[in-house]
């Protein structure tokens, strides 16, 4: 079943949001709110919320197709300081608008107060065999922001997945919604599709009243933490220390088997 295509009747109903406009509500520094749910729920919340939000629109498009590349060490460092619970952390990834033809890459801290902060740059192409291949600018961005040894990282996942990005009427809050996501991983060549999951993101520069909170309380989906490189390294590697992560496996396992069991 392709979500997207049966709610297409949906999202162009909706007031669309240019990307121009769309640099007013970056919130590069925000607070994030994630929540996953059976992608079936979509029609609902948007159904829900049409009157009091905008969907990004490009060339006519109100979804598009997004591609990740995520750098880590040889020991996957990155994933280790995020399965062990450490509050300030920092992933590498490159970024890529797929339709635009555009990528970036990024640099994503979380700080032990809760708080994302994002610096990125452009970069001409999506995917890289080292950090070599980046360049002279890109190599002196990472020396200068990252934690890490940059001679050290290399290609450890990309993932790809359809994103549906809102903005309430304010411009206070950015919601975006990834839906047919997939994972090939670099080191084993194991892939994973994930075509029948939601997943939704929050973004707020603070705690605020939120309509869209509300609709996702109506249908009683509750935050659930999701990082899609480290659940993405655990579905495609399983050399990796996961059991902090192996109560969220089995409750996307019961979301899989629930929208199984209703098809």
């Amino acid at each position: 079943m392709n979500i997207l295509i049966n709610n297409t009747g949906l999202l162009e109903k909706m007031s669309p949001i240019t990307l121009d406009e769309m640099q007013r509500v970056r919130l590069m520094n925000r607070v994030d709110d994630k929540f996953v749910a059976p992608a079936s729920f979509l029609r609902l919340l948007l159904e829900d919320i049409a009157p009091y939000f905008r969907v990004q629109a490009n060339n006519g498009k109100r979804a598009a197709l997004y591609q990740t590349q995520y750098l880590d060490t040889p020991s996957f460092d990155m994933f280790v300081v995020h399965h062990n619970g450490k509050l300030n952390r920092q992933k590498v990834r490159i970024r890529s608008y797929v339709e635009s033809n555009s990528s970036f890459l990024e640099i994503k801290n979380k700080n032990n107060r809760g708080q994302t902060g994002k610096m990125r740059i452009p970069i001409p192409f999506p995917s890289v065999r080292s950090v070599a291949d980046l360049g002279d600018d890109a190599i002196r961005f990472l020396d200068e922001q990252t934690v890490f040894d940059i001679s050290s990282l290399t290609p450890s996942l990309s993932n790809r997945f359809d994103r549906i990005t809102l903005v309430n009427n304010e411009g206070t809050e950015r919601v975006t919604i990834d839906l047919n996501l997939s994972f090939l991983n670099h080191h084993t060549g194991n892939g994973m599709l994930m075509d029948n999951l939601m997943i939704i993101e929050m973004k707020q520069a603070g705690r605020q009243p939120s309509r869209f909170r509300d609709a996702l309380r109506r249908q009683r989906i509750k935050p659930h933490p999701f990082s899609k490189y480290c659940m993405g390294s655990v579905l495609t590697n399983p050399c990796l220390k996961y059991n902090r992560f192996k109560n969220k496996w089995i409750f996307i396992n019961k979301i899989i088997h629930l929208t199984d069991d209703s098809n």
